[in-house]
């Protein structure tokens, strides 16, 4: 049953929080919720019995018992209606201080130890970001709301069962059968289904939400391309998916309302039905009918809960799901089962301040082809080595391997223990300012204006402070710098942060051959061991060493 499916997923994810440093702060506001819950059903019954206190005195024409009647009922509103407004202050808090908390332990797996990269290019989960943004939201407000639905409807079957036993036993064994036979059913009918296509309505939500995003970030391309054409039919037809999966779900919520609809009208006659003998011989007054209906509809309303919250609940069985496929790929992620240990690169971290590759060999990460087969060299410190071939040899495999984010293949590699920094073709624009992108990723550190000013000569980038005003100006340098201005700029991080190694792929690719001249010059100045990837013939004056990569054989049939 997918309820046993759902509990298990949810105790997973559940547990992070309500095991976690902030379990006591968590279970005293429980507690607490616990409390007026409790103070708030006791209100509810009161309420119940000066309803039909009401009615019996204006059948009885008695003025004296109707407005002693009128002045307990508003004493007790005043107390009750407070109180259930500190209780949805508080339920919001918790549930602020769970997602707060939930949160933050999926950022901080998310982007442990490269797991963002993973997730995203090795892996069949879609939108990572939704479910970290949306899906703990819609989690923690959803269990929360439950959790205390649950609580209250507990509270209200053992009140209002005694009233209503009270009145008349028949009704209240009949309501218990009519609940169970309901709930059966919507579980059986709905369940799977429902929580399917829910889920369903979240993937194709984000990814078109994703295709819309991914305009705006290559919207200049799009436009050089005269592409729109393109991307509106593409995005039109994540669209129409949206739109194909949201009828089918409102054609089930249809069949889902009409039974929730028949199912509680059904019921505002069965208490009048049932208790009218009596009434009209006199065996009870007119004002227990209304305490009976109200007595009738709460203890439904307690044991039919999954019946009239059931779109709700598949809403948070898909949230559910979605969190906990996350939750196990991060874990899978890091702490990895390898079956056979020879199908992974050796990653050796050594003192020696060497970069060596031992008879590597490289897959991709499905194992379906073979990259670089029996690679070996060596990069010695204060030597540098470009390594070149054509398009799809494996060039940039290379680099993914040394950075550890390829693991698929086999020999031996090894690199200094000392920072190694990486300048990608397309370089990483921060959010932040002129003096932050220098910096990245140490923005720590402390440096002073002069030298990054320095810096910026060197790379040819001093009109930028004018350009911005200064070097705390924000702006989205993606969108205003060109990509060879973007390329200059991480090479005067490389400058400035001056590793031990570095590692640049392609990383002077859209500039001319006279700012390329000036960045490797600046380059050779400097103590730093590199190793470059490009095509350019202009590059090898600037190299000790020349790598050219060529496609493994076909194995024979």
């Amino acid at each position: 049953m997918f309820f046993i499916k759902m509990l298990r997923q949810f105790s997973r994810i559940g547990k992070l929080y309500w095991l976690s440093e902030k379990k006591w702060q968590a279970i005293a506001l429980l507690f607490l919720l616990l409390c007026l819950s409790l103070i708030g059903t006791v209100v509810t019954v009161v309420l119940s019995l000066f309803l039909g206190e009401l009615e019996s005195s204006l059948a009885a024409v008695d003025s004296n018992r109707f407005i002693q009647a009128v002045v307990i009922f508003l004493g007790i509103l005043l107390i009750g209606v407070p109180i259930l407004a500190l209780k949805t202050y508080l339920q919001a808090q918790l549930s602020l201080s769970w997602r707060q908390w939930l949160t933050t332990y999926f950022l901080n797996k998310y982007l442990h130890q490269r797991n963002f990269y993973h997730l995203t290019t090795t892996s069949d989960i879609d939108n990572p970001d939704q479910r970290i943004a949306e899906d703990i939201q819609n989690f923690t407000q959803q269990s929360l709301y439950f959790a205390i639905v649950l609580l209250d409807s507990i509270l209200q079957l053992i009140a209002f069962s005694g009233v209503l036993w009270r009145i008349a036993p028949t009704l209240m064994v009949f309501l218990i059968i009519y609940a169970v036979v309901g709930t059966v059913f919507t579980t059986i009918v709905f369940g799977k289904t429902l929580v399917g296509i829910n889920f369903e309505q979240l993937k194709r939500e984000a990814d078109l939400r994703y295709g819309l995003i991914r305009v705006g970030d290559n919207a200049e391309a799009i436009a050089f391309y005269q592409g729109q054409a393109v991307e509106s039919q593409e995005i039109w037809q994540r669209f129409l998916r949206v739109v194909s999966n949201f009828t089918h779900l409102i054609r089930w919520q249809l069949g889902l309302d009409l039974f929730q609809n028949s199912y509680q009208y059904i019921t505002f006659l069965l208490p009048t039905f049932i208790l009218a003998p009596r009434i009209l011989a006199g065996e009870l007054e007119i004002g227990v009918s209304a305490q009976a209906g109200v007595a009738f509809r709460s203890i439904l309303l307690a044991l039919g809960l999954i019946i009239s919250q059931f779109e709700q609940l598949s809403n948070l069985a898909a949230a559910v799901t979605r969190l906990d496929e996350l939750y196990n790929l991060i874990e899978k992620l890091e702490n990895p089962i390898n079956l056979n240990q020879e199908q992974y690169i050796i990653l050796n971290r050594l003192a020696d301040s060497y970069i060596s590759f031992q008879n590597v060999t490289l897959h991709t990460p499905d194992y379906q082809k073979i990259l670089v087969k029996d690679l070996s060299f060596t990069v010695s410190p204060g030597e540098s080595l470009l390594i070149t071939g054509k398009s799809g040899v494996g060039k940039t495999s290379v680099l993914r391997a040394l950075a550890g984010l390829w693991q698929s293949g086999t020999g031996k590699i090894t690199y200094p223990k000392s920072h190694l920094l990486f300048l990608p073709q397309r370089p990483y624009m921060i959010l932040g300012s002129l003096r932050e992108q220098l910096l990245y990723p140490q923005n720590n550190r402390s440096i002073s204006d002069d030298e990054l000013l320095q810096v910026l000569q060197q790379v040819n980038l001093t009109d930028l402070i004018e350009r911005f005003n200064g070097l705390d100006s924000i702006t989205d340098w993606e969108r205003v710098l060109s990509v060879g201005e973007q390329q200059r700029l991480a090479f005067a991080r490389l400058l400035i942060q001056s590793p031990q190694y570095a590692i640049l792929d392609e990383a002077t690719s859209a500039l001319d051959e006279t700012n390329q001249t000036q960045l490797y010059q600046q380059l050779q100045t400097t103590q730093i061991t590199y190793i470059s990837v490009g095509h350019r013939s202009s590059l090898r004056p600037f190299h000790h060493h020349i790598l050219e990569l060529i496609k493994p054989p076909r194995p024979f049939a």
